[in-house]
């Protein structure tokens, strides 16, 4: 204003103030560089009445009489007109400036955001340590007072399902239950989604999401997030959905988030995040499976290495101590029985070596080859034991998720290296069975049976300290339930019962 008092031509004024707006705009925002321009239009208007009143002419009278320059002054140039049309331009100047630094602020945040979750995504944290950090993450930015995150791999039916109640816990994953799904990974349109139960202003429920082409989602309902409120108690929750590839989908909640600015562009924010995210945490993922499967390769080396050199040697000295055992008989019959005792311990650590080599092996199971695999098992138990051993399946070709086929084998195979190792049997029976929409297999043996008598149920197990732990862990990663019916010196019955999940049609 003050430039355009002191020149007659005004080429210089709009300059000048597109630079001071742009200066408002870059260093405050939208509503500040309005409020700049107001104040250019009032004092513009100032500058209008102050000629109109004789001011300025009495000014330069003033600087005329002392021999300074006077005030270079166009009466066209304070015509109400111009000064209102002068007004228009410097509002729309400021609504347009302040918008675009507005938005590039914005843009700047958002990307320094994710930058920072970035950098929470490191490969030595592990899938979990990631996780967590980028939870932990969400909930300092939006100030919510809990999280949760349930994710869901698409060959598996659990649901796994981590909280966190503040920034300083770490990451707790939660006992599976039956309604995990149902709660946190219900079917929606919605692919991010903000719900509060009385509004943001108090004025009535409010919900609002968003599909994956971030367009707004009418398939959310009270209804739908009913199991999600009754599992957690909050007045507000902002969730958003995640795809690592094809093997996981998931979700991420904040509860009761303080710091939320416009809800449909914080969902829109949060898509963008998770879209840009993704992909960094799935390479963990990856490179987690890599590091596994080059374990089982590694493991099946060994293991091969293992049958050719240390087992064969075993059972060459086995034999080798069998001819002298033989020989002894009628040369030393004193050494006999302590040849057969340390041809007795061969034989036993040639079997540990066996059923160490089957543990070292990775199961690649499903529900085709499941069937036929637990019974070349119990016939291989036969085989190297000597313990009659038989196998009935009363189906053919169970449909039921790799996981649980390949957790079912490894049940079978330690509840044989258990018969063994303790029970002294002379038989032994194993089952696969389907009833009541469970699956049931049950090891039956006639050996000395467990220090009890009568049958325990898995949480009578688990209170008294009793029956077998890897067993019992391995029931408990596939929701099943373990029974066992004890005799003490005519036999041991175990029974494994896993619930059909038909949710899960991946193999």
């Amino acid at each position: 204003v003050l430039f355009s008092m002191f020149t007659t031509e005004q080429p210089g004024f709009f300059l000048f103030f597109v630079f001071v707006l742009a200066a408002a705009a870059y260093r405050w925002g939208l509503w500040e560089t309005v409020g700049t321009a107001s104040a250019a239009v009032v004092l513009l208007w100032l500058q209008s009445l102050a000629f109109h009143l004789g001011v300025v002419h009495a000014i330069s009278l003033f600087l005329l009489r002392n021999g300074w320059p006077v005030l270079g002054t166009n009466a066209a140039e304070f015509e109400p007109k111009r000064l209102f049309m002068r007004s228009v331009y410097l509002i729309v100047m400021a609504l347009l400036l302040g918008y675009l630094a507005e938005q590039q602020k914005q843009l700047r945040s958002e990307k320094a955001v994710v930058a920072r979750i970035l950098g929470r995504v490191r490969v030595e944290a592990g899938l979990t340590g990631t996780l967590q950090d980028i939870v932990h993450e969400l909930m300092r930015m939006y100030g919510a007072s809990c999280a949760k995150i349930a994710s869901q791999e698409a060959s598996n039916y659990r649901v796994f399902v981590g909280q966190s109640g503040n920034t300083e816990e770490p990451l707790l994953w939660l006992e599976p239950s039956a309604p995990d799904r149902e709660t946190y990974l219900f079917e929606s349109d919605a692919d991010t989604c903000f719900t509060s139960s009385a509004g943001r202003n108090g004025s009535g429920p409010e919900i609002l999401g968003l599909n994956a082409a971030g367009q707004k989602a009418s398939g959310v309902s009270a209804l739908t997030l009913a199991p999600l409120k009754r599992q957690n108690s909050f007045e507000s929750v902002l969730w958003v959905s995640f795809h690592l590839g094809k093997e996981w989908v998931g979700r991420i909640f904040l509860f009761d988030p303080a710091h939320l600015g416009a809800v449909e562009d914080e969902l829109h924010f949060l898509q963008d995040l998770v879209k840009q995210i993704g992909p960094a945490v799935y390479n963990v993922y990856l490179l987690r499976r890599l590091r596994m499967r080059a374990g089982a390769v590694e493991r099946a080396r060994f293991s091969r290495e293992l049958h050719d050199g240390a087992v064969q040697s075993l059972i060459g000295v086995e034999m080798q101590v069998d001819v002298l055992r033989r020989q002894s008989e009628s040369k030393a019959p004193t050494l006999t029985s302590e040849l057969s005792r340390v041809q007795g311990l061969l034989r036993d650590e040639v079997l540990k070596l066996r059923e160490l080599m089957q543990e070292m092996k990775s199961l690649d199971l499903d529900s085709r080859k499941l069937v036929p695999f637990l019974a070349d098992t119990v016939e291989r138990f036969e085989r190297e034991t000597g313990i009659k051993a038989r196998f009935r399946s009363e189906v053919s070709q169970p449909s039921m998720p790799a996981r649980m086929c390949r957790e079912l084998a490894r049940i079978v195979q330690e509840g044989l290296v258990n018969v063994r190792k303790h029970s002294q049997a002379q038989q032994v029976f194993v089952s696969l069975s389907s009833r009541d929409g469970k699956w049931n297999v049950s090891i039956e043996d006639d050996g000395c049976g467990f220090p009890f008598a009568g049958r325990l149920s898995h949480v009578e197990l688990d209170s008294s300290g009793k029956g077998p732990l890897v067993i019992k862990e391995r029931v408990r990663l596939v929701e099943g339930e373990l029974t066992i019916e004890s005799n003490p010196g005519k036999g041991t019955r175990l029974e494994v019962s896993v619930p059909q999940k038909q949710e899960v049609v991946h193999d």
